[in-house]
């Protein structure tokens, strides 16, 4: 019972008789001594300081992600593809492609992984997206070991992306931009990096321990 529930007194009990009216609840220590609503002071402030920060994390996802949507929304590939890069170094706090080395891919936050996979699967209609990409590599016997580095591998892999084509890789310019281009063809620019095959290895290890 809350606090400022309707209390009896003792007087409007018959005296001469113990029991109480049929109307009328009997006080006890129980009523008297009841809990305080759970909707404390505190509490609220923590709800509405929860509610606050879900608020601006969606407003930071919209200024990160939005453009990248938009572009995909668009089947812009190209510029997405590029957009793709731009948000995941501004994640990873890097301000050139190359300045990002391996180690850091392994602590690439899981949740901007997901995000970005969710966005180019759900606008290539299941055809792009890292998750296509990592679907891919363990198809062909890739797993999260960063020890080895197995070059025919990851040839194999980018075989089937389509970013070679008799036995040479592609410029980025030659690659497909358009919905045709093979299962999990983009992102591409993003695996373009001076670390070459180690990072490719790192980074697709990042994705299956992920779960993207």
């Amino acid at each position: 019972m809350s606090e400022d529930t309707q209390q009896f007194e003792s007087t409007d009990l018959p005296s001469e008789d113990p029991t109480p009216s049929p109307n009328l609840p009997l006080e006890t220590s129980e009523t008297s001594h009841a809990p305080v609503s759970s909707s404390s002071l505190e509490e609220r402030v923590t709800k509405l300081e929860d509610t606050l920060a879900q608020i601006l994390s969606l407003l930071s996802d919209k200024y990160r992600y939005g453009r990248l949507q938009n572009l995909l929304a668009e089947g812009n590939w190209r510029e997405a593809d590029l957009e793709t890069t731009k948000v995941m170094l501004e994640i990873a706090t890097q301000a050139y492609h190359d300045d990002l080395k391996p180690d850091d891919v392994m602590i690439f936050p899981c949740s901007a992984l997901h995000l970005i996979d969710s966005l180019w699967v759900k606008y290539s209609n299941n055809r792009f997206g890292f998750s296509v990409q990592r679907q891919i590599y363990t198809d062909l016997g890739g797993d999260d070991d960063i020890s080895k580095i197995d070059i025919d591998l990851l040839t194999q892999v980018s075989d089937r992306l389509g970013w070679r084509e008799e036995h040479k890789w592609l410029d980025y310019p030659d690659l497909n931009f358009t919905i045709s281009a093979p299962p999990g063809c983009h992102p591409s620019n993003w695996w373009r990096s001076a670390y070459g095959a180690k990072m490719a290895v790192y980074f697709l290890a990042r994705l299956i321990r992920c779960g993207v």
